[in-house]
């Protein structure tokens, strides 16, 4: 198949008369107007459109004296009406081919309708050389590249994004969702907490670095903690009990008060035991009283 190329599109030379002259066909006087050369004859442009144009070959309309004009092998086009048959890519300034039915293609899309061509150079595949099929389509196996590194493939893995080929470390550098922790790609795996992806190996615990994936663990001021380190180094004690407030297990529920803080089923009153949430109370020496009992006190 034979790829050809445009010089660009082509134009009708029209003037301006300044003496006496008439219209070929209309007989009009073309004295300050616009007119047409073609065939040596001077034609308005009224005439040239309805008596002389060339029709185009895509939309059947008549190419006015004012268009821009494209022409192959006894085929004339608007310049805008000159398109691949098949993916409407404008051709005016690019190689394309003449179909045996006709059409006029882009080079891609030329080479895709002919099984045996590169889709990459759009050159022959020979038979015996090194190549690349994939999906029905051929490609040199210098030709079959990374679409972001341009890099051959050869026999490396990829992946496919639509029609574009990826290596892949282009592919995770392009597409995968990046690590909350470490930034890097995540091409495999991985673990979401608080609508952000992590690595396994990235969600440790901030004291001890443990896994914590499949584990129970909970956060503090945007670090992640495994329940033993969150008891040792970071909830705050009950001035009752003097365990840690973890949050986890039986009562979940915190009463603060000043710089104290208690578990809920351990605010009672030193006294009597009255469980004190939510009722008055009084603090006396670091520990607190029923209304009653700090009475008596």
């Amino acid at each position: 198949m034979t790829f050809y190329r445009h010089s660009g599109p082509r134009s009708y030379v029209t003037s301006t008369m300044t003496d006496r002259f008439d219209c070929y066909y209309c007989r009009d006087n073309l004295h300050g107007k616009k007119y047409v050369k073609k065939d040596e004859k001077h034609v308005c442009t009224k005439c040239f459109d309805k008596l002389c144009a060339n029709t185009c070959a895509e939309c059947k309309r008549p190419i006015g004296a004012d268009s821009k004009e494209l022409h192959h092998k006894n085929r004339y086009w608007h310049e805008d009406c000159f398109r691949c048959a098949k993916c409407y890519k404008p051709l005016a300034s690019e190689p394309f081919s003449a179909r045996d039915d006709g059409k006029i293609m882009c080079g891609k899309c030329s080479s895709r309708e002919d099984g045996n061509r590169c889709q990459g150079c759009y050159k022959v595949v020979m038979p015996g050389s090194q190549n690349v099929e994939y999906k029905n389509k051929l490609w040199h196996e210098e030709c079959f590249t990374c679409f972001e590194c341009k890099q051959p493939i050869r026999t490396q893995s990829f992946l496919a994004r639509g029609d574009d080929i990826f290596c892949v470390p282009c592919h995770d550098k392009k597409f995968s969702k990046k690590c909350f922790h470490c930034k890097e790609p995540i091409s495999s795996g991985g673990i979401s907490y608080q609508d952000q992806p992590w690595h396994s190996e990235c969600f440790v615990c901030q004291t001890c670095r443990k896994p914590l994936a499949g584990s129970r663990f909970t956060s503090h001021e945007n670090h992640v903690y495994c329940v033993d380190c969150y008891k040792t180094d970071v909830a705050k004690k009950c001035h009752g009990c003097k365990n840690p407030i973890t949050g986890f297990g039986h009562g979940t529920n915190v009463v603060n008060y000043e710089q104290f803080s208690w578990h809920e089923y351990c605010f009672n009153c030193k006294k009597c035991s009255l469980s004190l949430a939510n009722k008055r109370f009084v603090l006396n020496q670091d520990h607190i009283y029923c209304s009653d009992c700090a009475k008596k006190l």
